[in-house]
């Protein structure tokens, strides 16, 4: 017996109740495992079109369904990404996101949301990713992780902990919130001004500089490192890169950021991730494509 009009409405409204409940957290899966906003809107997306063609009659838990729906489709696209972003020219840095309006991005916890953990993320491969974003940011069970995977529970752990093991050796324990704000305060005005000396009494001695323009010319296609060598390139900008800017202080992914903006247009994005010895990395992102939420946004310096 097919369903009345009224019932067919009230299914469809209840469909759409349960996914912009779940929407959150499918996005904070989503973006964690492809670094990419727009990317991870197309995922969840498409798993609401696949939410509509579900016999929903037969689904016992729907956010889980949900879940697994959204990971097996990010892990799609980022094994198809990964070979996009060997053409990508110069370093690819992950797109910020402005966590003041969306503060938890779904997550319980606010892990694999940094910039730099979400760079650390890239090296795993797409399995590997999709279950340390499940196990740190959402803290799913392993058995949930394992038949999102399609593996054993066994297999599942091994997974996670491989995954971990590898973030833990190329992160270091962060500062405070407020000590990384200080220093990226600092390392702006030392660079606006051009000086070397302050610009490297605030770098680890390993510091890296990442800027991702995509082949833009005038920024560097490769990654620059070591404490002179990143202070003598930053301060080399002084004179042509920040006349006539001015800087906005947002948060984005977790952290105290700056957009660099001209003539009140965004033309930049800059954040520093610091541990005890200094700044360790800089992220630079002058990639237009990157910066699209937040091209209006009013000077605050």
């Amino acid at each position: 017996m097919r369903p009345s009009p009224i019932e067919s409405f009230v299914e469809a409204d209840d469909a759409l109740s349960v996914f912009i409940r779940e929407r959150p957290r499918l996005f904070g899966i989503a973006y964690r495992m492809l670094g990419s906003v727009v990317e991870a809107e197309d995922v969840v997306q498409d798993v609401w079109l696949r939410w509509q063609r579900t016999d929903r009659s037969v689904i016992l838990n729907a956010p889980a369904f949900l879940a697994t729906a959204t990971t097996r489709l990010a892990i799609n696209v980022a094994e198809s990404a990964s070979s996009r972003r060997q053409r990508y020219i110069g370093p690819w840095l992950p797109e910020p996101v402005d966590t003041s309006a969306n503060p938890h991005l779904g997550a319980e916890r606010g892990e694999a949301l940094e910039l730099a953990v979400l760079l650390l993320l890239e090296r795993l491969n797409p399995t590997e990713r999709a279950a340390y974003v499940l196990r740190e940011a959402f803290n799913y069970p392993f058995k949930q992780i394992a038949e999102i995977l399609q593996v054993g529970e066994a297999n599942a752990r091994q997974i996670v902990a491989r995954a971990g093991k590898h973030i833990s050796e190329g992160r270091r324990a962060s500062v405070s919130s407020d000590e990384q704000r200080r220093l990226l305060v600092a390392f702006l005005a030392a660079a606006q001004k051009g000086n070397v000396a302050e610009l490297e009494e605030l770098l680890a001695e390993d510091v890296v500089s990442y800027s991702d323009g995509n082949g833009m010319r005038g920024v560097a296609r490769k990654a620059v490192s070591g404490r002179g060598i990143v202070a003598k390139f930053t301060a080399g900008f002084r004179d042509r890169f920040w006349p006539g800017t001015s800087l906005a202080w947002i948060e984005a992914n977790g952290q105290a950021c700056a957009l660099i903006l001209r003539n009140g247009v965004v033309t930049g994005f800059v954040t520093v991730h610091a541990s005890r010895p200094g700044i360790d990395s800089i992220l630079w992102i002058v990639n237009q494509a990157k910066l699209s939420s937040f091209l209006h946004v009013p000077s605050s310096v």
